[in-house]
């Protein structure tokens, strides 16, 4: 019996719930895990450390998916597509370098496809692409009560009025790589 080889890709988009919400929704998407990298402080960070921006990590999103259902490159499409890439540490109302924008790749093929990526998505925006693109580092899972926020909050207002439309948004423009399609 032979056993699917799975893959990562790891995304800061802002928020960790947003981006956790988005990939959850995706077909081939394995697991997704709310976490932290990027950081320059070591040992395992809190979120209230994080919040902080003292710790230099980045909220992001460790993806485990099946290649053979969706790619690497589909993936990073989506991203960005469900997030602002244009706005240098700030996603809508969060602010601080915890919530920039960035690809973590695992290795030197993933780092040639987020450049490919971030090459052919600059036609889309009106302002220029600022997604940081560097190499994995560690990466801490973050506290449980982060893991899957969005169903298990979904009438919290946070959720209501900023995850729920990003979601629709992901349903419009790619309905075709979603679970429910």
């Amino acid at each position: 019996m032979t056993h699917k080889t799975l893959e990562q890709l790891t995304v800061g988009a802002g928020c960790f719930w947003c981006i956790e919400a988005v990939y959850n929704e995706v077909k081939g998407v394995e697991k997704v895990v709310s976490g932290y990298s990027g950081g320059t402080v070591p040992g395992r960070p809190t979120y209230r450390e994080v919040c902080s921006g003292l710790t230099g990590h980045a909220e992001v999103v460790q993806v485990t998916f099946d290649p053979d259902i969706i790619s690497y490159q589909d993936l990073l499409v989506i991203f960005m597509t469900s997030h602002d890439p244009t706005t240098l540490n700030r996603q809508g109302a969060d602010v601080g370098t915890q919530y920039r924008s960035v690809i973590f790749y695992h290795d030197d093929s993933q780092k040639k496809v987020a450049d490919l990526v971030l090459k052919e998505m600059a036609s889309y925006y009106d302002a220029p692409i600022v997604t940081e693109i560097s190499e994995l580092g560690p990466f801490f899972e973050a506290e449980a009560a982060h893991q899957n926020y969005y169903a298990n909050n979904q009438n919290q207002g946070y959720c209501s009025f900023v995850i729920t439309p990003k979601l629709a948004k992901l349903r419009q423009l790619h309905a075709d790589k979603l679970k429910s399609a």
